[in-house]
């Protein structure tokens, strides 16, 4: 069922591409009369509650009126957006920084136009009947994860900031369509990965509470997913770039103000969409991760220098990024929302 959804929200892509040719963006015509710019939107992966205000904006009208006509795709992983998006294979991608980081690092061709979820919902999850209450709790314990990713890049130093060592957790290398059923059925007694995507869709299968140790509320911050282009888009139509943050700020803007609305946009979005309440579980989480202190009464995707280094020093230190760069090497601040 989910390679159906994935190959579904890809053909749009395959097709648009070869009716742009990797030039300028195909025209469309609004309902109104009005000239619109048809751009493809590829996500990190299928859409859950956290891609609800790329929905509501759409349904709002916001993409319209900066010219847009907003085509979601589903993705495959952050990585293969980034890749997707350095390509030109898609005009903008949602994905994690630190697949971003690693991308620019090997070479492809693309940059962050602001990242909105600004707190990691990195996190290691069970349920709650397990009575882990601190990381020191997790001693002996063995913790679904999957080799290579910023989870599991990133968890040694979550563990290093809270006295313990490496070698006092054991983690299982598990695919991450797995992750979830490996708790359920008692092969490992937590999993690596987001508060506002796993845990909830865990407790509505389970029917029964899911715990969270934050790596946020514990020591460890990074930037999380934001908006990214590939430099070709930058370069040839940087107005483009320009209303697509635009509008994707006021979009997430919307959908903080009215929450509930925007997940119901989400209805038909895909054939492997979560329940309602997980979906609404999933953006309330979302919101919580929207500014760090030095971001907040800011628009959503607003960024700092600073904060940009931050992360960038967490991936340093786990070796996600051998090589670091300045922030202008991944953000382009020219493009992204002001202040």
């Amino acid at each position: 069922m989910k390679l159906r959804t994935l190959a579904a929200g890809l053909v749009p892509l395959l097709v648009l591409t070869a009716a742009c040719g990797g030039g300028g963006s195909e025209k469309t015509t609004s309902a109104s009369g009005k000239e619109l710019d048809r751009v493809t939107l590829t996500l990190n992966w299928y859409p859950y509650g956290e891609h609800a205000p790329f929905y509501y904006g759409k349904e709002q009208g916001i993409y319209e009126k900066h010219g847009i006509d907003l085509q979601i795709q589903a993705g495959q992983g952050s990585q293969k957006t980034v890749q997707a998006t350095g390509a030109g294979q898609t005009d903008f991608g949602w994905a994690d920084t630190p697949a971003l980081l690693a991308g620019v690092g090997q070479g492809i061709p693309v940059k962050s136009l602001g990242v909105f979820l600004q707190i990691t919902p990195a996190s290691v999850q069970f349920f709650t009947e397990k009575n882990i209450k601190t990381p020191a709790d997790l001693k002996g314990k063995l913790i679904a994860g999957t080799a290579g990713d910023a989870l599991s890049k990133t968890f040694p130093a979550f563990l290093q900031k809270n006295g313990m060592k490496e070698t006092d957790v054991r983690v299982q290398n598990t695919d991450p369509a797995g992750k979830i059923a490996a708790v359920m059925s008692g092969q490992v007694d937590a999993l690596l990965g987001y508060a506002s995507d796993q845990g909830p869709t865990m407790q509505d299968k389970a029917g029964k509470p899911v715990s969270y140790l934050r790596f946020s509320e514990l020591g460890l911050n990074f930037y999380s997913n934001g908006l990214i282009a590939g430099e070709r888009v930058l370069q040839s139509d940087p107005d483009l770039a320009k209303r697509m943050v635009t509008a994707t700020s006021e979009a997430w803007a919307a959908a903080e103000r009215s929450p509930q609305q925007a997940v119901d946009s989400m209805q038909g979005a895909s054939e492997q969409l979560p329940p309602a309440k997980v979906l609404t579980d999933q953006f309330n989480t979302t919101l919580t991760l929207l500014r760090t202190d030095a971001t907040q009464g800011k628009a959503p995707g607003v960024n700092t220098e600073a904060d940009w280094q931050e992360t960038i020093d967490v991936f340093a230190q786990a070796g996600v990024i051998p090589d670091p760069k300045p922030p202008a090497d991944y953000w382009d601040a020219g493009a992204a929302m002001k202040g």
